[in-house]
């Protein structure tokens, strides 16, 4: 795959500003690295192996951040970075009004869903729900006309149902391995979620011409990656 080109012919100024990256820590970025090196960007230096957060690249005037999953959006809405890898889960929790989303990139693939104990009947009145996903709970719930009080936790909630602390649990669920393992099952399927690039709105109208690239490149290093999965 051609590395990118940011310095050819008659190319205008904003070709040569500084762009920052924000990435999700975590198993999204061990995901996302890959296809940030498809596309050519590569940092300067082992991530994983050191505490820095901000990292040079083997582009002069290309910086990627490293930070929670959770931050990535404010960084990008507020122009602390150009653009970003966050997951969907984390997109529609805390919302994404001043970013375009411009590419799936198929990675960290999971579904959101409401759990409960595995004997479990229907909950009589108002339902309790724990989850660290508010505004979607929220949302999902409302959409049924179900009334429902939210527990916010941060983690092992799976947990909640066992103490007695929630009827429900809204969470994510990759294998499924840890709800059968604490006696819960899945119930409802809320959504899908996957990591998407995310990129600034005054970014991408500011620095068009050097972000446009970029997009591509991820796009066809994603088609890539599908396409080796299928032939599996």
């Amino acid at each position: 795959m051609p590395g990118l080109n940011f310095l050819s012919g008659n190319e205008t100024a904003d070709m040569k500003q500084n762009l920052t990256i924000a990435l999700s820590k975590g198993r999204i970025l061990k995901d996302t690295l890959p296809l940030l090196e498809a596309a050519d960007i590569i940092p300067a230096e082992d991530i994983f192996s050191s505490r820095k957060l901000i990292f040079d690249t083997n582009h002069d005037n290309i910086k990627l951040v490293v930070i929670r999953a959770t931050d990535v959006p404010t960084y990008v809405e507020h122009g602390g970075a150009d653009m970003g890898v966050a997951g969907k889960d984390v997109l529609l929790e805390y919302g994404a009004k001043g970013l375009y989303e411009p590419l799936d990139l198929d990675i960290a693939r999971c579904r959101l869903m409401v759990a409960g104990m595995k004997d479990a009947g229907e909950v009589e009145g108002r339902m309790t729900v724990a989850t660290k996903f508010v505004n979607i709970t929220k949302e999902f719930f409302a959409r049924q006309g179900r009334q429902v009080d939210i527990i916010k936790l941060y983690g092992a909630m799976e947990l909640a149902p066992i103490m007695g602390l929630a009827d429900r649990i809204v969470d994510i669920v990759d294998t499924g391995n840890t709800l059968r393992a604490n006696g819960l099952v899945p119930m409802e399927d809320i959504c899908y979620v996957s990591s998407r690039l995310v990129v600034g709105k005054a970014a991408l109208k500011m620095k068009h011409r050097q972000i446009q690239p970029i997009i591509e490149q991820l796009a066809a290093a994603v088609d890539a990656r599908k396409e080796r999965s299928e032939q599996i």
